[in-house]
């Protein structure tokens, strides 16, 4: 079997075994089978993490290859021979994919292992849905032993065809917030609203302040995004809601206007809680990073990029997008760029992330994977 071929078994092997965040025993399980058999020393990292290395003696560089591993709770709707084989449970989002690629990338790699100038560590990460998986393989020393100093991602995109490549300089996705609001306020008669305070009021009254955020405090040329996406309260027609719980969202693209928005929203809560009379209780989580690529490496990805795909098929991602992901976690620490493999090919290509029909041009896999393997011997030169 050509390693081509082996690469898609791969990807439909991991599509037909699909397991969600946390719980990737059986992917890690896979994954070391694979590194053995290319007799590439590897180590577990936390219940379901994977990194395997090859190293060169002597003081080198080290480059880092990162695969995301984790599916989603979603029913896969796709009739396809290498379909979900776990109900509720499907790789909507690609991951399958790039555990190919970087599979297919350590596998080509292995074969001249003996001609690189350097280390390559290949990391397997659990967990990126949940935004926890980055930062429990960098506490693993995933960025260590030897000290990495570069690191690239890939992500399929079913909005590039097949055969293309895409980046984007700087800020590429959003810093990713989680808020909670609990407002508080006093039962009464709804016929004696006087006698009460009406935490349904008050929240109407913040939901409309902090949607004024974006539109009137923020910079126009900024891009950020709120969005509250879900709200309770109440227990009958006719009486005053005493507490309204509100969760929602905020995405940024820079840690100043992060901490901008941050401190708006709480301005305001204050100012509901003056008008109205009620008590309010936040919590603000920050969940993951802005990813921000590094100019210095999207630069050589992209020469490399036009010497293998052709300068005609490396397209430039105008937009950032305001999704997360947590490859942001080792962009703070070391230099890298996240880049977007081209996966469209048809109709039945072309539905997005997260949906029941998602699926991928197989085809692209290999030829991805040989990227990153021509790459990571230009950038070890």
């Amino acid at each position: 079997m050509s390693l081509e071929s082996e690469i898609i078994d791969i990807r439909r092997h991991i599509h037909k075994n699909p397991e969600i965040s946390g719980s990737e025993y059986d992917t890690a399980n896979f994954i070391e089978s694979e590194l053995e058999g290319l007799k590439i020393p590897h180590e577990r990292i936390g219940k379901t993490g994977v990194i395997g290395t090859l190293k060169r003696k002597g003081p080198r560089k080290t480059i880092a290859l990162r695969a995301d591993m984790d599916a989603l709770p979603v029913y896969e709707a796709n009739d396809v021979e290498y379909k979900s084989m776990r109900d509720g449970v499907m790789h909507a989002c690609g991951h399958d994919g790039h555990i190919a690629i970087i599979l297919g990338a350590a596998k080509f790699l292995s074969q001249r292992k003996n001609e690189l100038n350097g280390n390559v560590r290949f990391i397997f990460q659990p967990s990126e849905e949940i935004s926890t998986g980055a930062k429990t393989m960098i506490k693993g020393n995933a960025l260590r032993n030897p000290n990495v100093d570069f690191i690239l991602g890939v992500h399929v995109s079913p909005w590039i065809e097949t055969g293309k490549i895409g980046f984007k300089f700087g800020s590429m996705m959003a810093a990713v917030d989680k808020l909670k609001i609990e407002i508080i306020g006093k039962i009464t008669h709804g016929a004696y609203p006087h006698k009460g305070k009406d935490a349904v009021v008050a929240a109407s009254m913040f939901i409309n302040m902090v949607q004024c955020i974006i539109s009137r405090e923020l910079d126009p040329l900024e891009c950020a995004v709120i969005t509250l996406g879900k709200i309770e309260g109440g227990s009958a027609f006719n009486i005053l809601c005493n507490k309204v719980i509100i969760d929602g969202t905020v995405r940024s693209l820079n840690n100043k206007i992060r901490n901008f928005i941050r401190t708006s929203i709480f301005r305001k809560l204050k100012a509901v809680e003056w008008a109205c009379k009620v008590k309010c209780v936040a919590s603000y989580d920050e969940i993951g990073k802005p990813v921000i690529n590094t100019s210095e490496v999207v630069e050589k990805c992209i020469k490399t990029a036009q010497e293998f795909y052709g300068e005609g098929n490396v397209e430039m991602l105008e937009k950032s997008s305001m999704g997360g992901e947590d490859f942001s976690e080792y962009l703070n620490l070391v230099p890298g760029n996240f880049m977007h493999i081209g996966t469209f090919k048809n109709k039945n290509t072309s539905y997005p992330w997260h949906h029941n029909n998602f699926n991928i041009d197989e085809d692209a896999l290999p030829k991805a994977a040989k990227y990153i393997a021509y790459s990571v011997e230009q950038f070890l030169k």
